[in-house]
């Protein structure tokens, strides 16, 4: 597990109960849709994350689904191998998709039930459709280009205080 920064009173006391309230009201469909999911994959480690589940799986992709956010596993050996068993980069890289997911919440609770069409659509074929992979890879240009990642990003890091994925 890792330190995260001590939270205010205020955020612990107030906030929290009112993110996940919202997130089991407003965000009901996407909060669904990221259980089912954690279901799918029950036997990977699980722990909270400043209000959310975060879930730890063995592929360096992330999501965000209500309160479940679905992060790179930091101990997966074959994780680890990709990253040429450099545990502090793997670990790095992880704690910031889960700043980037993290920031995905907020745009949840901000669209409630449009979230799924707004984010996940733009989101997904950003991350998966062939056209997007090669013009990042033959570019260069960075997964934070598109602006539903960049709005995910810009909001994790003005939360958390700590730095997203910049790639």
């Amino acid at each position: 597990m890792h330190n995260h920064k001590t939270t205010t009173p205020v955020f612990t006391y107030i906030w929290l109960p009112l993110y996940v309230f919202l997130q089991l009201t407003w965000g009901l469909i996407q909060t669904v849709a990221g259980f089912i999911l954690f279901l799918f994959h029950i036997k990977s480690p699980h722990d909270f994350y400043h209000g959310c589940i975060r879930t730890k799986w063995a592929t360096f992709n992330g999501i965000s689904l209500g309160l479940f956010i679905f992060v790179p596993n930091d101990e997966d050996e074959n994780l680890l191998k990709r990253k040429k068993n450099n545990t502090q980069l793997l670990t790095n890289q992880c704690d910031r998709v889960s700043v980037h997911e993290y920031g995905h919440t907020y745009q949840s609770i901000m669209l409630g039930p449009l979230y799924l069409i707004i984010i996940g659509t733009v989101s997904w074929s950003w991350a998966r459709r062939k056209r997007y992979k090669d013009l990042r890879r033959k570019y260069g240009v960075p997964y934070s280009f598109c602006w539903t990642e960049a709005w995910a990003n810009a909001l994790g890091e003005r939360i958390l205080k700590e730095p997203s994925i910049t790639h």
